[in-house]
């Protein structure tokens, strides 16, 4: 764990927030749900990740180089915002109803 906080620093983690934050914000945008929820979810999604993969022993992650870790972070993301789909449902919670 400790390899993956040396490799990735404070510019490896922006990445990893701003990918996070994009891909729930497209999810918003393409499911009509909260922007802020699939935001925080993707943002999760994408730091979250690659973090476990390193706990499990997956380390590629570390050793990867930045394009992996995108990687890792977008797949970490769009599998948040699906299971956070999945549990609240289709369009989130909406008060203006």
């Amino acid at each position: 764990m400790e390899e993956l906080l040396n490799a990735l620093g404070a510019v490896s983690l922006g990445v990893l927030v701003i990918i996070g934050a994009l891909a729930g914000w497209l999810a918003a945008k393409l499911t009509g749900g909260s922007a802020l929820r699939y935001i925080i979810a993707g943002i999760v999604g994408a730091v979250a990740l690659p973090f476990v993969l390193v706990a499990l022993g997956v380390t590629v992650v570390a050793a990867g180089g930045l394009l992996v870790l995108a990687l890792v972070a977008v797949v970490g993301a769009l599998l948040l915002v699906a299971l956070m789909r999945m549990i609240f449902g289709g369009k989130g919670r909406r008060d203006d109803a």
